[in-house]
């Protein structure tokens, strides 16, 4: 039964790698698609296409304003890889269910390595795809809502632009708190999993703990990144949460309970020795 168990919850970490890859794919052809949609909105566009509206208009319909279908085909097109990059995303962090259920089953030893296996994947394709699309826009007379400017970024990325525009404070604090802490406590916990009974587990005991105070410092920094992108740059602002963020938030969930799950296996080991 127990070997079942193992297989079942090896098939789940599988489906959640490749949910998790087709929700990044769909993500990255979202913001692609978005980005040749708001390409079309910018000023000199839009001014071409108000011409050729009125040419429309003036021919009596013998003249087409092919930009139309262009628009609605990209405005399709996007729809489509958002829905399917959201669907992918909720199929990929579904199987944490099955995870979290298994708790119940199996030991902690075996609960802390497939916890850990799965929070390690929430967090890398949280790391790597898109967590925000912010949208600056100005309604302009005469050409409508012109696109100031447009970005889409992870938190990677993010982390890297905020060392190339000089703010090096926000970005350590990003680069420590959201990507090297999470990953030693993943790391930790699959270590400890795995090396339950040697002597370096034993010694892993108290970092494990002080490293397991982090838990919610990782919500805090997520929700200080939010803020510092939606920050009102320009006139109007429009901020859309994407993938990243929900991978991101699975991550802190589920680390949070595997580390409760660790730390209780670590106890069971320090009173049998």
């Amino acid at each position: 039964m127990k070997y079942i168990v193992y297989a079942v919850l090896t098939l789940l970490l599988a489906l959640m790698l490749f949910f998790a890859t087709k929700a990044y794919s769909e993500a990255k052809d979202y913001e692609r698609t978005t980005k040749q949609l708001i390409d079309e909105m910018s000023a000199k566009k839009l001014a071409k296409f108000q011409l050729k509206e009125l040419a429309e208009t003036l021919s009596l319909g013998f003249y087409k304003n092919r930009k139309k279908e262009i628009v609605k085909t990209l405005e399709k097109t996007q729809k489509i890889h958002k829905l399917q990059s959201r669907q992918y995303a909720l199929y990929a962090i579904l199987p944490l269910a099955g995870i979290l259920l298994s708790y119940f089953f199996i030991s902690l030893r075996a609960f802390t390595f497939f916890g850990a296996a799965g929070a390690l994947i929430m967090l890398i394709f949280g790391l790597v795809s898109p967590i925000m699309m912010v949208t600056i826009h100005k309604e302009v007379e005469y050409l409508g809502d012109v696109v100031l400017s447009f970005e889409s970024k992870g938190v990677i990325g993010s982390i890297g632009k905020l060392f190339r525009n000089g703010d090096a404070v926000v970005g350590w604090v990003i680069l420590l708190f959201s990507v090297l802490i999470p990953f030693i406590k993943t790391f930790s916990m699959l270590f400890v999993a795995l090396f339950e009974h040697t002597r370096f587990a034993h010694g892993i005991v108290k970092f494990f703990k002080m490293i397991g105070k982090w838990s919610m410092v990782d919500v805090f920094v997520v929700a200080t990144f939010l803020v510092y992108l939606t920050v009102n740059k320009g006139n109007v602002s429009r901020a859309e949460v994407e993938v990243g963020l929900y991978f991101f938030l699975a991550y802190v969930i589920i680390s949070m309970l595997v580390s409760l799950s660790a730390d209780r296996m670590l106890h069971q080991i320090k009173n049998k020795g």
